[in-house]
């Protein structure tokens, strides 16, 4: 059992799983702003576009009847078929994947910018002689320090 234990905890601690867990953590709070976003500032602008259309009473009951919103027809028990709260979601995910993409895409441009701005190191122009520990040219056969033969 112990044994079990260790190992969950080597599997924890990988950063993998941490950067899933946060990631999962950063994504539902995203989730939040984008649904807003898209109930709260898109939608009514569509709506205002399309002449007050609202997508969620976009519905077809399937009991027969006829419902003027979504609200009445489920007071009323009716199985509904939503397809304007559908069309919203769809909607949500769309622009979520598109502010995803550019935030993506904007990382990557700043990544390549730090890469290239990034210092080369410069080679090696000395070494360590491995029997007296001097710093001797990298291109020495011979310590100049203890004399010795050094390897190629």
């Amino acid at each position: 059992m112990k044994k079990i234990i260790e190992e969950f905890k080597i599997f924890i601690m990988r950063g993998n799983v941490l950067d899933l867990a946060i990631g999962v953590i950063i994504g539902g709070a995203f989730q939040k702003i984008v649904n807003s976003l898209v109930n709260d500032m898109i939608m009514p602008l569509i709506s205002l576009i399309t002449g007050g259309i609202n997508f969620s009473n976009w519905f077809l009951a399937l009991d027969d009847s006829s419902y003027s919103v979504l609200s009445e027809a489920q007071a009323n028990g009716a199985n509904t078929l939503n397809y304007g709260l559908f069309l919203t979601e769809v909607l949500n995910f769309l622009i979520m994947a598109f502010v995803i993409f550019m935030f993506v895409k904007t990382m990557n441009r700043i990544a390549a910018k730090r890469k290239k701005t990034q210092v080369e190191p410069e080679p090696m122009k000395t070494k360590t002689c491995p029997y007296c520990k001097s710093d001797i040219d990298i291109e020495a056969t011979r310590c100049p320090h203890c004399t010795s033969q050094l390897e190629a």
